[in-house]
């Protein structure tokens, strides 16, 4: 109730007259049965403008930081997430991963769309950088296919660090089913499961138009990090 509520009443009604998102390629969303979704990650809003424009509710796989923020905001925060059904996924690897992808694997046997962000993290520059291979586990665990997408512009209208959005115009672009039935039964085959996942995101990549890094996000976010960290330590010590 709550999901719809918020898709019908509150939130898709403003996010189309500010967004005006353009949507590409929506015959390519199944009318019925399980698919992952895959997409590119650029902003925030992203969690919010393709579940507002698509006809078909979609679950999206969500990291557990949105669940336990600290305070009121934080509160609001993880009870808007729980809300409109979507999956807490704890990056630390081990168990706790392995529930979330039991979870996700869940809204596939049921016969949902399940939505993933590959990358794991946010794009902080814009660019698309390697995907994780969750996404092809679950795709061959599930026996589903996969559906690219591309967001295009959410990145300029709120990049990371930017809490409320600008106004302007996004568009979603979903490709062409990708059918991995060739590989049902491998997914524990580590070279496949890569395999899999690198042809998911060329195919996010020719949809979004993006410059492709092939590193992870997250690596390259932590060496940006130590870099600032180092260089503040300098600047203290050379002012001592």
């Amino acid at each position: 109730m709550f999901y719809r509520v918020l898709k019908y009443v509150v939130l898709g009604p403003l996010l189309r007259m500010f967004f005006r998102p353009r949507i590409e390629g929506a015959e390519n969303i199944p009318e019925t049965g399980a698919a992952v979704v895959a997409g590119n990650h650029l902003s925030f809003s992203d969690h919010f403008v393709m579940p507002a424009i698509l006809p078909r509710r979609i679950t999206f796989l969500a990291k557990a930081e949105y669940f336990t923020g600290p305070g009121l905001k934080g509160r609001l925060t993880a009870a808007f997430f729980r809300g409109v059904g979507q999956i807490p996924v704890d990056r630390s690897g081990g168990s706790a991963s392995q529930s979330a992808i039991d979870a996700a694997l869940g809204v596939l046997r049921r016969g949902e769309l399940l939505g993933i962000y590959p990358e794991g993290t946010r794009s902080h520059d814009g660019r698309l950088y390697r995907g994780r291979t969750g996404v092809a586990v679950m795709a061959l665990r599930a026996r589903a296919k996969v559906v690219p997408c591309a967001m295009i512009g959410t990145f300029e209208l709120q990049p990371p660090g930017r809490k409320l959005p600008r106004l302007g115009r996004v568009t979603i672009r979903f490709g062409e089913p990708l059918d991995f039935s060739r590989f049902y039964g491998m997914e524990g085959e580590r070279h496949v499961v890569r395999a899999v996942t690198d042809e998911i995101m060329y195919a996010i990549m020719e949809l979004s138009g993006q410059e492709y890094v092939d590193r992870y996000a997250g690596e390259v976010k932590a060496e940006m990090q130590a870099q600032k960290g180092s260089g503040s330590r300098l600047r203290r010590g050379s002012g001592s």
